[in-house]
């Protein structure tokens, strides 16, 4: 089992989230992303300006992340990322200009729990990728159950957001195209508490009914884990 940690780092303590970096980097990635890639990003205006909720997205590569913040500039997002990250020059100043919570990999990481559960409180948007690690190929994995804890202790309805594309980002800077990305919002939704006794079966109820809005959005060769699975999600509670 892994060990329990109630991680601190320098960056954690309470502050303005859109700082002087962010003011800078936001513009800059944008203008990088658009010449790289060609960005259909027109339901991002779907997004609610402000929190608190938990933004819920699929996990391909490097790619979503700078994508969202910067195109999300200047909602207040909060994220999380390896507790490494810091340690890297240019990473480490991305992830304190857009205050993300550290992780500690391979540790159940309760000052990043706390973290993110503070960041909702203050009214914050929270941005999960439930997955947990990338897919490369674009392809949804099984959905982590972390996601779920955060949303019933917090009471905040979660948005799922959806890209697809980006996948073919490496293969297609090597031969100097542009890669087109598509996103897609959903509707907003909230999880259902569990029932006495049922904590642990519907926590994984819970983790599956994320990944199916998030499948929905998706096209059917992107929907991996859960593409045969329409029928379930059909029996979803509307939102």
């Amino acid at each position: 089992m892994p060990e329990l940690e109630d991680t601190r780092h320098p960056r954690a303590e309470a502050r303005p989230a859109v700082t002087g970096y962010a003011r800078v980097i936001a513009p800059l990635a944008r203008l990088i992303l658009t010449v790289l890639c060609r960005i259909d990003r027109s339901q991002l205006d779907l997004i609610p300006k402000k929190g608190p909720f938990i933004l819920v997205t699929n996990h391909i590569n490097f790619l979503e992340a700078p994508l969202l913040y910067a195109f999300l500039y200047p909602r207040d997002i909060a994220g999380f990322a390896k507790a490494e990250t810091w340690r890297v020059p240019v990473l480490g100043l991305l992830a304190r200009a857009w205050d993300c919570v550290p992780v500690v990999r391979g540790a159940i990481d309760m000052g990043s729990m706390r973290q993110a559960l503070e960041a909702l409180q203050r009214g914050r948007i929270l941005n999960v990728m439930p997955e947990g690690t990338r897919s490369h190929d674009g392809r949804l994995g099984r959905g982590q159950e972390g996601v779920v804890a955060m949303a019933w202790r917090a009471g905040v309805p979660l948005v799922p957001v959806a890209h697809f594309g980006g996948e073919s980002f490496w293969r297609n800077f090597k031969r100097g195209r542009r890669t087109s990305v598509s996103v897609r919002v959903g509707a907003p939704f909230r999880l259902r508490k569990p029932e006495p006794g049922r904590a642990k079966t519907a926590r994984a109820e819970a983790a599956d009914e994320i990944m199916l809005r998030l499948a929905e959005l998706l096209p059917p060769e992107y929907r991996g884990e859960y593409r045969n699975r329409e029928a379930v999600y059909r029996q979803l509670t509307p939102a």
